[in-house]
């Protein structure tokens, strides 16, 4: 079993998560100052993410390019993309994984502790979830094993036009009431920067 092949009963059944779906989890965040050259990759690349219509196509021309972004303006953060990410493969927490965030400058390997774990999907944010969360699971138990344990792990699910953020904490697993748009990036980038600050 791997990332991919978890479901939400596996989420509840193997990790006792127990699923919080009514709540805003980023109601009050500040607009993020996204910047012109951003823009103007978007207004390209979106309309080409959209005719190819591959999950490989709107994870490199719409998600990478945020978090590329993120990356070079906050340097606090390292930026791992389609990285190996093996944790214990007897609860099946392995597999590749989209983007992952570590609160660490270092770029040549990743350190605890994780923030934030992206995962990039063609069309369904709900099949998304399950797989995000698994991940999520996995950064948890990698910052602890590393002795940096912080107390939230998030998560974003993307077709690249549309973004549904997560929340670990603990064993409660916040799925936010909000679905974010790329007609608005300064609040997806907004919620992605805050995260890393937190």
């Amino acid at each position: 079993m791997s990332y991919s092949e978890f479901t939400i009963d596996d989420l509840k059944n193997r990790f006792q998560l127990e699923f919080i779906e009514d709540q805003k989890l980023f109601s009050k965040i500040v607009d993020y100052d996204v910047p012109d050259e951003l823009t103007v990759i978007l207004e390209k690349f979106i309309p080409l993410a959209l005719a190819i219509d591959t999950e490989k196509a709107r994870s490199e021309f719409i998600v990478a390019p945020i978090m590329a972004e993120l990356k070079i303006t906050l340097k606090e953060i390292s930026l791992f993309s389609g990285i190996e990410f093996n944790i214990d493969k007897n609860l099946g927490l392995s597999g590749r994984c989209d983007f992952i965030i570590s609160k660490s400058k270092e770029q040549y390997s990743l350190n605890a502790p994780i923030l934030v774990m992206v995962e990039a999907k063609n069309d369904n944010i709900k099949s998304g979830i399950p797989q995000c969360g698994a991940e999520m699971v996995a950064a948890q138990r990698f910052n602890h094993e590393k002795n940096n344990s912080i107390r939230n792990i998030y998560g974003c699910v993307s077709t690249g036009t549309n973004w549904k953020f997560l929340k670990l904490t603990d064993t409660k697993f916040y799925i936010d009431t909000m679905e974010y748009y790329i007609q608005s990036p300064e609040k997806i980038m907004g919620i992605l920067a805050a995260i890393a600050m937190e």
